[in-house]
């Protein structure tokens, strides 16, 4: 896959999410703050899927077809929300999540952290 796929990806993933507001007369709705607290109450959704697993055993419990389907629904109403967010504050998610991946990589080099969970420091 090129360089080019993902961001179009992205950009038209974009265009369908504003479409299907826009169509409904949503944008109104769509403020920053109305959005990221839709986004927490779908990652609360995504969370309660797992919330009483073992965390050895998610992995596992996702392998049956029909938990791994209300998994990426949930999965998506996050992405759909997070998108939304993005567009409306103008944040080019695909930039922004490389330049992070980069930093990522300059604060945790591999022979400093490697089968290390990271601090915040």
């Amino acid at each position: 896959m090129t360089d080019a796929q993902p961001a179009g990806d992205l950009a038209r993933l974009t265009a369908l999410v504003r479409e299907f507001s826009a169509e409904r007369d949503w944008e109104q709705f769509h403020d920053p703050k109305s959005l990221v607290l839709a986004l927490v109450g779908e990652v609360g959704e995504l969370a309660e899927l797992v919330q009483w697993l073992p965390a050895g055993d998610a992995v596992a419990h996702f392998a049956d077809p029909e938990r791994r389907r209300r998994a990426g629904e949930e999965i998506a109403d996050v992405l759909v929300y997070l998108l939304r967010l993005a567009d409306v504050l103008g944040v080019d998610v695909l930039a922004a999540t490389l330049d992070k991946q980069a930093e990522a990589r300059r604060r945790f080099p591999v022979a400093e952290v490697r089968g290390v969970a990271p601090r915040r420091d």
